[in-house]
């Protein structure tokens, strides 16, 4: 059974609740260990606007913001061999997990892999 390191839970301090308990249960469901990069969880304006200058969102902070800003959102990453991954096969093997657990829960997210043109593999949002 695998568990959240120290940081992964530092990470998702100020996070929506219901998706916190989504990852903890989808945890224990995974064959796939997996944990919360920097900047995974809740986000500052200022931290969603450096993403947005490298490129790594599409939501500026300000005029686009991000669900990350409102911590309804969370993005993960496998760990394989015990190094991060951020292989589609590794991640997607994590949403099953994350969607089950989700489901299981009665709570409702949406996975950035299954968006139509962006594709964001490692991004779990609550569902408006």
């Amino acid at each position: 059974m695998f568990r959240f390191g120290v940081k992964s839970l530092e990470r998702m301090t100020g996070v929506d609740a219901r998706l916190v308990e989504v990852a903890h249960f989808a945890l224990e469901l995974s064959i796939v260990d997996f944990g919360i990069p920097p900047f995974g969880g809740l986000r500052t304006s200022a931290e969603q606007a450096q993403l947005f200058a490298d490129k790594k969102s599409k939501a500026d902070g300000f005029a686009k913001k991000s669900k990350h800003q409102s911590g309804k959102a969370l993005d993960v990453f496998a760990v394989v061999d015990g190094k991060a991954s951020w292989e589609e096969r590794d991640l997607a093997i994590v949403a099953a997990a994350m969607l089950q657990a989700a489901c299981q829960l009665g709570v409702k997210i949406q996975w950035g892999g299954l968006w139509k043109g962006f594709k964001d593999m490692p991004h779990f949002q609550i569902a408006d």
